[in-house]
């Protein structure tokens, strides 16, 4: 076992095929994650070791898991402690895999003669598998695990739970789809698993996301796959061949970092028309870090200084980075206008309304004249999510902090309905 020194470790939890599970003594709720050597498939008819699949496994979990949770999504994981093991939240597992395809192959072709392979389905395809390898994991219907009543950490899975693993399965895949496009790679299909913390009886991504966990096209070639079907498809195992997966495993290791870099970082400029407005265009710029966005206030009057604002316009112009400008500016708004008919960049007006002629000074941020585009969001939360929406077509990182958003918001809303239809009862 991989330098565990520092962490005491209590009883064994749980084993298999591929990792270990340990108490934590020192760290009540929390538990070890240790990988193993093993690589199996099957439910472990083929079985081999293949040494240092364990640090390659813990490191891609670890930038998965990373990822994941810096964009907001709930998971079991804390950190990685070692180069072989993490540490994880301890959670009840929910015993289904939750399989979400892009792409028709494999299993699925098989269940499903006619289809043809490559056969890309959108919406995703969602499916689920009972965890039990004496009978090959069958598949399930969500009726059928409804009717199972399963009830863990004094959590019973009902129709809300399901819901919420079901939408968070399709968010999970949308955003990791996402983060290897960038790499120019494919994720053709994912398998994941849920558990209940038994700390905060919340559902938690859980288990680990490694390279048994996906199907990975680099440029959508299924010749050029990455990930375990290359240990599957081996008509015989032979050291060469075994030497070519843990290459495979190792180009995965090391492409998944990557994936917690921006490839196009972007930036919000809010122009303010005076100090007056600072308080308005604060909310902006914390709205813009809640989504990993740089944001810059200055002030200008396109007014009294048009070239003064022309000047700074033309300044974050200059440097090649992505940057959508908001105009903030009461009365009489000038600056969207004057930006929007200087620059082919996006503007976005969020005017500070007041109650007294808020109603007649929205209309200088509505009404443009012809050949300007710059578009109007009251709320600077909102306008700062419509600037994260524009840069999130081009940075991964964006866009997966608010598929998130999204994701967490439809389910506050799902448990608010359920707490207040047991209150009803």
């Amino acid at each position: 076992m991989s330098n565990t020194t520092e962490l005491k470790l209590g009883e064994k939890l749980n084993e298999g095929k591929t990792k270990q599970i340990f108490e934590l003594v020192e760290e009540p709720g929390h538990v070890l994650v240790q990988s193993k050597d093993q690589i199996t498939a099957g439910n472990a008819v083929r079985k081999d070791q293949m040494e240092g699949k364990a640090a390659i496994a813990n490191k891609t979990t670890s930038c998965v898991f990373k990822l994941l949770q810096d964009s907001g999504f709930k998971t079991a994981f804390v950190r990685q402690h070692s180069e072989t093991a993490f540490v994880a939240s301890r959670c009840e597992m929910i015993p289904i895999e939750w399989v979400c395809r892009r792409i028709a192959t494999g299993s699925f072709l098989k269940r499903n003669p006619g289809v043809k392979e490559g056969y890309r389905f959108a919406p995703l395809k969602m499916e689920m598998f009972f965890k039990d390898d004496a009978n090959n994991d069958p598949q399930w219907s969500e009726e059928q695990l409804l009717a199972a009543g399963f009830e863990l950490a004094g959590l019973t899975i009902g129709r809300c739970e399901v819901d919420i693993m079901s939408k968070s399965t399709v968010a999970i895949f949308e955003v990791l789809e996402k983060a290897w496009a960038t790499q120019d790679c494919t994720l053709v299909d994912m398998k994941i698993e849920f558990g209940v913390n038994v700390t905060t009886k919340e559902i938690v991504l859980a288990d680990v996301i490694d390279n048994d966990s996906w199907r990975l096209w680099p440029a959508g070639d299924r010749s050029q796959q990455k990930d375990k079907q290359a240990y599957r498809d081996l008509k015989e195992v032979t050291p060469e061949a075994m030497q070519m997966v843990k290459r495979n495993f190792e180009w995965v290791a090391e492409r998944v970092k990557l994936l917690l870099e921006s490839q196009a970082k972007g930036r919000v400029v809010v122009l303010m028309g005076s100090t007056s407005d600072v308080a308005h265009c604060e909310k902006i710029r914390k709205a813009c870090g809640s989504y990993g966005i740089p944001c810059h206030l200055r002030v200008t009057s396109a007014h009294k200084g048009p070239d003064e604002t022309l000047r700074i316009k033309a300044e974050y112009e200059g440097d090649g980075v992505p940057t959508i400008f908001v105009a903030v500016a009461g009365r009489s708004n000038g600056l969207g206008p004057v930006m929007s008919g200087n620059t082919a960049y996006p503007v976005i007006n969020c005017p500070p309304i007041t109650p007294d002629w808020g109603a007649q000074d929205i209309w200088s941020s509505l009404r443009m004249p012809s050949g300007l585009g710059c578009s109007t969001v009251l709320s600077p939360e909102a306008a700062a999510q419509f600037a994260a929406q524009i840069l999130g077509l081009n940075d991964h990182l964006v866009w997966a902090r608010l598929r998130a958003s999204m994701l967490n918001t439809w389910v506050s809303l799902k448990q608010a309905d359920k707490k207040l239809q047991q209150c009803s009862l």
